[in-house]
């Protein structure tokens, strides 16, 4: 292998500057943060089906407004303590939401039927209630952190040249562009989108021994977070077709509708190949996307 430094003219390693070095942390950590999210989700559905698993129908389990009610309220007959007035103002004052006294209410009268209609596993002194409200508490915490990791990483992204083309694509927003241009890096040391494929793991794996050709598949041995980011933008994109043109989905669409029509995955992944190529011409020639050109 040290011979073949000799014969062979290797690439030189371009280092990262430190605006992409402090945005790949953030993104890195916004990541973190999230499969935390997602397991305090877990875990807090878990303990409020022993104590009011009714609140799960009664609100979005995403929402602060739900996250709220459940430190107030983790058990029906905490519920029941009180009269529609007093859980009408107690909503009112612990969300941060536009909430309308008319809107409190119906909200305090649906609490009020589905307490007197649960039938929870445990009585409400009981310490499943405490953890009700720590992970309740911690999801708005992890929330709140979330959020500001990606404030820092806009900060960061102002000053970058790329910032602004990846907004005028369709299907990307800030959180999304952020965390590309982190996890892309400095992407002027790509020559080709080729390398920027090879970069991502989306680059085709061939084998073959003597006549037996197997199934073509990507190698994987990329960036794995840039990969996962690239399949959700492409699922935005399909999910959002009705506020834009997009040529990005039409191409899925051509893919799906041919006479042996590609399956979903590998219809996205031509999809995330045909973004990079996109993403890779419009930073190098400085323009920000088009629709007419593009098509």
């Amino acid at each position: 292998m040290a011979l073949t430094h000799f014969k062979e003219n290797r690439r030189v390693e371009t280092p990262s500057d430190d605006v992409h070095q402090q945005l790949k942390s953030l993104s890195r950590l916004y990541d973190e943060l999230d499969k935390e999210l997602s397991m305090t989700r877990n875990r807090l559905h878990k303990v409020l089906q022993l104590t009011f698993p009714e609140l799960d129908t009664l609100f979005s389990s995403k929402s602060e407004l739900f996250l709220q009610i459940v430190q107030l309220f983790p058990h029906p007959d905490l519920v029941l303590a009180h009269s529609k007035t007093v859980i009408k103002n107690k909503i009112i004052h612990r969300t941060r939401k536009r909430l309308s006294k008319l809107q409190a209410e119906q909200k305090a009268i649906e609490l009020l039927e589905a307490a007197r209609n649960s039938y929870p596993a445990v009585h409400s002194m009981d310490v499943v209630c405490d953890q009700v409200r720590l992970y309740a508490q911690r999801y708005l915490d992890i929330n709140e952190q979330k959020e500001d990791c990606i404030t820092k990483m806009m900060v960061f992204a102002q000053e970058l040249e790329e910032y602004p083309i990846l907004l005028s694509i369709p299907g990307i927003g800030p959180n999304t562009a952020v965390r590309l241009i982190a996890e892309i890096g400095n992407i002027h040391r790509f020559t080709t989108h080729k390398q920027l494929n090879a970069y991502a793991g989306i680059d085709i794996r061939r084998f073959q021994s003597g006549k037996t050709f197997y199934r073509d598949k990507i190698n994987k041995r990329g960036n794995k977070h840039l990969r996962k980011l690239l399949y959700l933008i492409i699922q935005n994109m399909i999910k959002q077709r009705r506020f834009g043109h997009n040529h990005i989905v039409n191409y899925y669409d051509k893919l799906k509708m041919q006479p042996y029509n590609k399956c979903h995955k590998v219809a996205s992944i031509a999809c995330v190949n045909k973004l990079l190529k996109n993403i890779f011409f419009l930073i190098t020639h400085h323009v920000t996307y088009d629709f007419r050109l593009a098509a």
